[in-house]
């Protein structure tokens, strides 16, 4: 049973985090602050930190560096209500396997729990698999969306959604082919539930969403993805 540190000062938030890691079969620990996160992790040697970056006292990024200075293989998940890019690359600099911001998607986090425990301890990190189409850059593994730079936030399945789409640009994809690659066929939905995520993806990542230039509508058919 793998055994999984949570460093978060919000209480509520970790008490959530360790309920789903429980209900998945992971070992769990917590830890409110920092000083007791590097006791934790001196004493239990976890096999994965899940790390807040703002707590009072020693913050994340110090946890961070402080175990990576004798340890460089357990893999570190940062969490962070912050999304510039800036705070981003410095958790990365200093160690940080991964990162998650707030507010915390549970499936997500315990997805991205597992796919850091499947890789394999010291080996290299890997270039980033990304997924571009003109100006929007989609990073798969740190499941990021960029546009010019600017970091646009999507929830799980939009994330998913713009995946499916941008994956094979200018393709046509109807509803039900969507509604099967992101919700799966056991999903207890119907396939206009499409149409209303491809709506908030548009507020999202389009200029003009009534008019939009890049996810397109292809009447009687489905959905396109265009970016020049």
């Amino acid at each position: 049973m793998k055994k999984i540190l949570i460093v978060d000062d919000e209480v509520d938030i970790a008490s959530s985090i360790q309920y789903v890691l429980r209900q998945e079969g992971f070992q769990t620990l917590l830890a409110h602050d920092g000083f007791k996160a590097m006791e934790l992790v001196t004493g239990e040697k976890p096999d994965l930190i899940i790390l807040d970056l703002m707590m009072p006292g020693l913050d994340g990024y110090e946890v961070c560096r402080r175990v990576r200075s004798t340890d460089q293989k357990t893999p570190i998940l940062m969490l962070t209500a912050r999304t510039s890019e800036i705070d981003t690359v410095v958790g990365l600099e200093l160690g940080a396997n991964d990162y998650i911001t707030k507010p915390v998607r549970l499936r997500e986090l315990v997805a991205r729990v597992k796919a850091n425990l499947r890789a394999t301890p010291g080996t290299p990190v890997q270039p980033a698999r990304t997924v571009r189409s003109g100006a929007l850059l989609i990073d798969l593994d740190s499941r990021t969306v960029k546009i010019d730079g600017q970091i646009i936030d999507l929830t799980f399945k939009e994330f998913e959604l713009l995946v499916a789409l941008a994956k094979q640009p200018n393709r046509v994809f109807t509803r039900d082919q969507l509604f099967a690659q992101v919700w799966g066929s056991d999903f207890l939905g119907e396939s206009r539930t499409v149409d209303v995520h491809i709506r908030y993806l548009r507020e999202k990542l389009e200029s003009d969403p009534s008019h939009p230039k890049h996810i397109m509508t292809v009447r009687g058919v489905g959905y396109r993805l265009q970016w020049d």
